[in-house]
């Protein structure tokens, strides 16, 4: 099997089988996200114990990349630190958008190499605010919840 079908079976996979989709009741923290160019929408919910994420789900509506990478991100992030959720999303921005990725912590580097799958978007600029989508909505949560818009 070639990689780009093995990235593209789990992309369509997490796309129409998204984990963690769901409602928090009592989240202590969420945040909406609006892509207008293609018309995702997403809410993510965190719980945080400290600054350890116990928690972390979303709703929305959108492309297959805009809910593949929320999924992944819920898988991902689930247990880490609020300082491993940053190291993750700027390694994971930065691959997306063809920049230069900060060196990954070693305990990170499988998880990392899980989001590998959405990194093709970086040939596709209007696609690269779909993967981000989630992260950015993860990323306002944590500041106090505000809707974000990736224009």
């Amino acid at each position: 099997m070639d990689l780009r079908d093995l990235y593209q079976d789990i992309i369509l996979d997490h796309g129409q089988h998204p984990r963690n989709f769901r409602k928090q009741e009592q989240p202590s923290h969420f945040a909406n996200g609006h892509n207008p160019l293609c018309g995702d929408r997403v809410t993510v919910y965190v719980t945080l114990d400290g600054d350890r994420i116990r928690d972390v789900s979303f709703q929305g509506r959108g492309c297959a990349i805009s809910q593949a990478s929320a999924s992944l991100m819920t898988e991902i992030l689930k247990g880490k630190t609020l300082a491993e959720a940053e190291a993750l999303f700027a390694g994971f921005r930065a691959k997306v958008t063809g920049g230069e990725a900060p060196p990954t912590p070693a305990p990170l580097e499988d998880d990392m190499e899980r989001l590998e799958p959405l990194t093709g978007v970086k040939s596709y600029p209007a696609r690269v605010k779909c993967a981000t989508l989630a992260w950015h909505a993860f990323e306002a949560a944590l500041r106090g919840g505000a809707t974000v818009k990736t224009e």
